[in-house]
C-alpha cells in the first residue's frame, strides 16, 4: 500500500524551513554528515519539475498541465548528503535545475496548489525511506516545518535578514555582494519568495518550531546552532 500524507513517519526526521540565502541547504548538507543521517533537498524537486515542464514544452502559465506533468514526472533523487543526485528521465539535472532559467521560473510551478499536494506525498515518502536506511534524515525545504513534516520531532526556521541573504546567495552565484552583483541577486531572492509566501509560509515559525537567525552566524556557527537543537530534541 502506498503510503498516505497521514502515515507517520520513519526515523528521527529534521525538518528545517527558511527563506532563500538563510543557508539551510549548506547547513542542512553538514548536518546529516555530522550525525551520518539522510539529507533531503524538497526545493531541488520542485526546480527538477520546473525543469521537466520547460524540457516537456509545458505551458507554465496553465496550472492543470503543471499538476498533469507532476503526475507523471520521472524523478529520480539521491539522499546522500555528499552526492546528493537529482536525476529527471535519466538525465542529471543537479547542475542545470540551479540555473538562472530555473530559478526564475520554479515559482509557477511551486506555487500550483495541487502540485504542492503531489510533491507532498512523494517528499513524506522520500522522508520515511532515507531516515530508515539511515536512522534519521535531514529535509529541508519551504513549508517542510508546517506542511509535509509537521510531525518531524525537530523543526527548525532558519532565518537570516534580507541584507545577509542577498550578500550569502550574491556571492554563491556571482563571486563577489559588491552592489552590481547583489542587484542582480535581488530578484532571484525577494521576488521568489515573495511569489511562494502565496502558497507557503516560511519567514514565521509555528508553533513548536524552532528560530535560528543566522543573519550574524558564520556556517560553522550555524551548524552548531542546529545540532545543539537536536541534541536538546534528543534528550
Amino acid at each position: 500500500m502506498s503510503q498516505t500524507p497521514e502515515d507517520p513517519l520513519s526515523g528521527f526526521v529534521i525538518a528545517v524551513d527558511g527563506p532563500s540565502g538563510s543557508g539551510k541547504s549548506s547547513v542542512s548538507k553538514q548536518v546529516a554528515r555530522s550525525l551520518g543521517y539522510g539529507y533531503l533537498d524538497t526545493g531541488a524537486m520542485y526546480r527538477a519539475l520546473t525543469w521537466w515542464c520547460l524540457h516537456e514544452g509545458v505551458d507554465l502559465t496553465d496550472a492543470d498541465a503543471i499538476t498533469a506533468a507532476a503526475q507523471s514526472f520521472p524523478l529520480s533523487i539521491g539522499t546522500d548528503p555528499d552526492a546528493p543526485t537529482v536525476e529527471v528521465g535519466g538525465t542529471d539535472v543537479a547542475g542545470a535545475i540551479r540555473e538562472t532559467g530555473i530559478s526564475t521560473s520554479v515559482s509557477a510551478v511551486a506555487t500550483v496548489i495541487p502540485v504542492r499536494e503531489i510533491l507532498r506525498v512523494l517528499q513524506r515518502r522520500l522522508i520515511s525511506e532515507a531516515a530508515a536506511a539511515t536512522g534519521g534524515v535531514v529535509a529541508e525545504g519551504r513549508d517542510i516545518t508546517t506542511v509535509v513534516a509537521p510531525d518531524a520531532p525537530v523543526r527548525i526556521l532558519l532565518t537570516a535578514s534580507e541584507e545577509a541573504r542577498l550578500a550569502r546567495r550574491s556571492t554563491e552565484l556571482h563571486g563577489a555582494a559588491d552592489a552590481d552583483a547583489v542587484a542582480a541577486t535581488r530578484s532571484q531572492i525577494v521576488d521568489r519568495d515573495k511569489a511562494d509566501s502565496a502558497v507557503s509560509e516560511f519567514t514565521v515559525a509555528a508553533d513548536g518550531v524552532t528560530t535560528i537567525d543566522t543573519s550574524h552566524l558564520d556556517f560553522e556557527g550555524s551548524v552548531e546552532a542546529v545540532l545543539q537543537v537536536v541534541e536538546a530534541a534528543r534528550a
